[in-house]
């Protein structure tokens, strides 16, 4: 007899829009399941109305990330220096540059100047592997596994699907509902948490029960917490003793210093030890460690900078809330909605030199946006004129 269940999930397809992601809308509808073998390797069954699940229900994002301020100002005619870019989201308070030692450029780096110590007591870790940004962590993960099948929750940071698809592995994109489905079929999940861009936060329980589940069958959960350092209590970096847990984190972000290039791995040490031979040695710059050193023990920092990013967070809510633009999700350094207005939005915004980052659907109604941090009063009148001219003209 048919089963049915209720399913939340986003779908999407490939948008002909060059410098958008392409995303359906946010959908919930009820599916009639068929009973299946999914070890068997039955990963379609008809849903009324949709089709075949491995096409119909997969999430296909365009490889464009925020931050592209060059081709928006060449796009627009609007000269770099006058845009006001929150399509990332990056911290807009940069910590300052120590000064870099002239042997830091003349030698090659070396791995006990203090970088690990210094990390693995920010992140609550005694063991960790530096790298050139998380991004290094998400091309290097999939060639040290054999191939198999890899969930990847979202909709997410492109990346991550793309990066497993690319290495021969079966990538199956699943909404947060259906991951208890899948769950037993998978030999990798890849969680972002908090979501980049619906800043959906998962509990450390249910991520741990999802990994209990995976570590029996020798299974890997893969956490990107890019965006964790404003709520470092519901990291699971602490809980990477477990086999087959891995966390990847973002220096850049949260210290406003994406350029600076440096993330961390968190793992057993046997699959730490195979990432390090997979990426090679000196990956990461000698100026970088000692960055990353200076800024990663600045504790008094770290509090100002939480404490900046979580009154911005509010103030942006604020200013949204007043123009009938409320946010959907978000987190401490960005707010994310869904609206018909986003792409009508975005080119108002855009032709005032004020960058967003636009989540292109197939309807009006699917697309969304997100809005980054104002850095400065300056930019908080800038943004407030900005919605306050487009609510007039489109009330």
């Amino acid at each position: 007899m048919a089963q049915a269940r209720w399913v939340s999930s986003w779908v999407a397809r490939r948008s002909t829009t060059a410098s958008c992601i392409s995303v359906r809308n946010w959908v919930r509808v009820r599916l009639p399941m068929r009973t299946r073998s999914i070890a068997a390797g039955n990963w379609c069954s008809a849903a009324s109305g949709y089709g075949c699940w491995s096409s119909a229900w997969r999430l296909s994002f365009m490889l464009e990330h925020g931050g592209r301020l060059r081709a928006a100002a060449q796009h627009y005619g609007i000269p770099l220096a006058d845009w006001l870019d929150l399509s990332t989201g990056i911290a807009p308070w940069s910590w300052p540059i120590p000064e870099i030692p002239a042997r830091a450029w003349a030698r090659l780096p070396e791995t006990d100047d203090g970088l690990e110590a210094a990390a693995c007591t920010y992140y609550g870790v005694n063991r960790l592997l530096p790298v050139s940004g998380s991004q290094a962590a998400i091309q290097a993960l999939p060639r040290v596994r054999s191939g198999g099948r890899v969930g990847v929750l979202s909709p997410c940071y492109a990346e991550h699907a793309h990066a497993w698809r690319k290495n021969g592995f079966v990538v199956r994109e699943v909404g947060e509902q259906e991951v208890d489905y899948f769950l037993d079929s998978l030999d990798v999940l890849v969680v972002v948490n908090p979501n980049n861009p619906t800043g959906l936060h998962l509990s450390a329980e249910r991520l741990l029960e999802w990994h209990a589940r995976l570590a029996e069958r020798g299974g890997w959960l893969v956490v990107d917490e890019a965006f964790m350092d404003n709520t470092p209590g519901m990291s699971l970096a602490a809980e990477t003793w477990r086999n087959g847990l891995i966390v990847l984190r973002s220096f850049g972000k949260f210290f406003g210093l994406a350029g600076v290039r440096l993330g961390f791995v968190m793992a057993e040490p046997v699959l730490l030890r195979m990432l390090a031979q997979e990426i090679g040695p000196w990956s990461v710059s000698g100026p970088t460690r000692i960055i990353g050193q200076v800024c990663l023990s600045d504790q008094q920092g770290q509090a100002r900078q939480r404490a900046r990013c979580e009154q911005a967070r509010e103030r942006l809510v604020a200013l949204l809330d007043r123009y009938a633009l409320s946010p959907q999700g978000g987190c401490a350094l960005f707010q994310w909605l869904v609206t018909p207005e986003a792409q009508t939005l975005y080119e108002f915004c855009a032709r005032r030199g004020v960058l967003l980052r636009l989540f292109k659907g197939d309807t009006p109604e699917s697309s969304s946006l997100r809005f980054g941090l104002p850095c400065d009063e300056a930019d908080w009148l800038r943004l407030h004129d900005v919605l306050l001219e487009y609510r007039k003209e489109y009330p």
